[in-house]
């Protein structure tokens, strides 16, 4: 069998899960919904139906102070076990297991009064804590008690102590943010026993029956971290208080260190869980950047870890585990870790959903339903809203039929295979080709479909995209001048300097397929990650990439900081990236021409020559909606959908979610 050891039954505390992947943590922002929990039982339930072998909830506070915000959900007394049943009963209907996670905030809570082992301010909150005394934490243990019984009595299977991520009890832990010197400080000792207690008073609490895993960090990745054989013993400890599972966290909040985006290498940090799987007796669960069933398949065979935890993966595809065991892991919609759907809107303040799949956190709104009336339909345009109208319009029942000029299905997304630690985008449009096959789709590739080719089909969806923007500017017809496609398709190749028009998300990535085609990074010695765990945090002087053979440079006409509408969660990543190899970041410009020499400018009234032996243009684009006007004037209705009916921006989120909308509405 392909995945034995992924597939392989695992029994905690007399209750066998029927393999070793556990759907991990991940706040979803539902608090704030008139339908939170409906939403949330709906959520849970289609993971469940998908077979994974157990579900971590978002974290639920222990006391007020500990919530994420005003909104934030607590658990507290008996009057709010209804909504948690709702999910409880609904995961346990499908033969599902959950357990609820215990987060206490600490000094990244958006409360007004926020608490810490000291009164030391998070560099990501605004708000300083106020350090707790001996009698607040001696009650923040009850409540942590007090919460997991409320959770068995709502009926979880148990609990998970969230010990990661800078939360309140990885402040205890770390000298970063413990600066105590009574009981609850100083040593390890002194500084582990705020979590020791709450295991022992949590352990007490669930009684003999219910399952306890404990989220610990693995590596801090931050100054004055834990050094790794104070995690060691930490883990020790906490087995030796009753914990059955340590699920395994990486990095703080707040850390300078990228853990879970595209640009993380696949199983990174499976060195950090393999550490602490060696040296305890209960299982280990490893976590972050682990995507594919092969993947957790082989930490599993090596002994890296006895579980794995993934929680993006199941926003993409709820039936992960399921394909896994029905032997069709390549069916699988894989998660590209691109953080615009879940944990971008997060930190800005939304609910979580999927780019990949506009279902998610939404099960209850994207409902699939037979057609009053099967129709031809033609959908054009083989792009993100393309692929996704075309397929939810065929599982309905209708007969479609997908023509896309380009010889591949994925539109711009093909663009991204060329893009450093974006390859992984490619996973897309592989899964659309062969959904859309076993969905019946007839596909029209490399073949640009004509208004009279149309003219049996009942429905006309457009989906034909974008075209970029063409430059006005004098000296725009010059040799040097090039399209962004041009670059990152490889038609051509540019130059030793580089300017770069336009500062989007176009021209970031333009400028990182410039910056890693010439160098590959590591990405260990690029962010300064000492994997042999010698310092406090894992950490270590950042290698310095060698002098770069290109110079680039780009420009914005905007005044904002350049990748100031990059993602939340993924900007700094890449700004940081090129800043390291000494691409330029202009803003504030007027372009005024192009020649031989170069880009001319003007920049806060000086006049300016970027020299640049090739200039690339990223300036925005505009609808390709030509067969649109076309068909209209022939008396037809059209649907355009994505790109061709607004091009102000490149988003795949928003066209992925207007296709499905489409192809189940249809």
């Amino acid at each position: 069998m392909r995945h034995r050891h992924l597939l392989s039954p695992i029994t905690f505390r007399g209750v066998t899960l029927p393999n070793r992947m556990i759907m991990g943590s991940m706040h979803l922002g539902f608090e704030a919904l008139p339908d939170a929990w409906s939403r949330l039982a709906e959520f849970y339930t289609e993971r469940a139906r998908g077979g994974i072998g157990l579900i971590v909830t978002g974290g639920v506070a222990p006391n007020q102070q500990g919530r994420f915000g005003p909104d934030g959900t607590v658990l507290t007394s008996e009057a709010e076990l209804p909504g948690h049943r709702l999910i409880t009963q609904a995961v346990h209907a499908q033969g599902g297991r959950i357990i609820m996670q215990i987060l206490h905030c600490g000094r990244y809570s958006r409360m007004k009064d926020i608490v810490a082992p000291s009164a030391i301010r998070a560099p990501i909150n605004s708000q300083a804590p106020r350090e707790l005394s001996d009698a607040e934490i001696v009650q923040t243990i009850a409540d942590y008690a007090e919460c997991a019984r409320l959770a068995v009595l709502a009926g979880y299977d148990g609990v998970e102590v969230m010990a990661s991520e800078g939360y309140l009890i990885n402040e205890f832990l770390a000298l970063r943010t413990n600066k105590r010197t009574d009981r609850w400080g100083g040593d390890l000792h002194g500084r582990m026993r705020f979590l020791v207690e709450i295991v022992r008073a949590v352990r007490a609490a669930l009684g003999e029956a219910a399952m306890m895993s404990v989220r610990l960090s693995m590596v801090d990745l931050v100054e004055d971290g834990l050094a790794a054989e104070e995690v060691v013993a930490v883990a020790r400890a906490i087995e030796a208080e009753g914990c059955d599972l340590i699920n395994s966290g990486i990095g703080w909040h707040e850390a300078r260190v990228p853990t879970i985006a595209h640009t993380v290498p696949q199983g990174a940090w499976s060195w950090a869980t393999a550490r602490v799987k060696a040296a305890v007796g209960i299982p280990v669960a490893a976590s972050n950047r682990i995507k594919t069933p092969d993947l957790a398949e082989s930490l599993i065979a090596e002994g890296q870890c006895d579980l794995v935890s993934m929680a993006r993966p199941l926003l993409a595809d709820p039936a992960f585990a399921a394909k896994v065991a029905a032997g069709e892991p390549d069916s699988i919609n894989a998660c590209i870790g691109c953080n615009q759907g879940c944990l971008d809107p997060i930190f800005s303040g939304g609910a979580a959903t999927c780019l990949v799949n506009p279902r998610a956190g939404r099960e209850g709104e994207f409902m699939s339903r037979p057609p009053c009336e099967t129709q031809r339909v033609a959908v054009v345009g083989g792009g993100p809203a393309g692929m996704a109208c075309a397929l939810d319009a065929a599982r309905r029942g209708h007969d479609v039929t997908l023509f896309d000029a380009a010889p591949e299905l994925g539109g711009q997304f093909i663009l991204a295979r060329a893009v450093p630690g974006k390859e992984e985008y490619l996973a897309t449009p592989s899964y659309y080709a062969q959904a859309l096959k076993q969905a019946g789709v007839t596909l029209r590739l490399g073949h640009a479909a004509t208004a009279a080719e149309l003219l049996p089909f009942a429905r006309i969806v457009l989906a034909t995209g974008i075209r970029p923007r063409r430059l006005d500017l004098p000296g725009a017809d010059h040799p040097k001048v090039v399209g962004y496609e041009d670059i990152l398709s490889g038609r051509q190749r540019a130059g030793a300097r580089v300017a770069i028009m336009g500062s989007g998300g176009i021209g970031f990535d333009t400028a990182l397929y410039l910056v890693g085609e010439d160098f590959e990074a590591d990405f260990n010695a690029e962010w300064g990650i000492d994997r042999a765990f010698t310092g406090r945090g894992g950490l270590a002087e950042p290698v310095a990439p060698p002098p770069p053979r290109r110079a680039v440079t780009m420009l914005q006409r905007k005044a904002d900081r350049p990748g100031a509408g990059l993602g939340k969660t993924t900007g700094w990543i890449h700004k940081a990236h090129l800043q390291r190899h000494h691409v330029d970041m202009l803003a504030g410009v007027t372009y005024r021409f192009i020649d031989d020499a170069g880009l001319h400018v003007t920049i806060n009234g000086e006049d300016r020559l970027i020299e640049a032996d090739t200039v690339v243009v990223c300036i925005g684009q505009e609808p390709r909606d030509d067969l649109a006007e076309e068909l209209k004037a022939q008396g037809r209705h059209v649907h355009l959908i994505g790109g061709a009916r607004d091009a102000s921006r490149l988003d795949a989120l928003a066209a992925f979610e207007e296709g499905t909308r489409l192809g189940l509405a249809l």
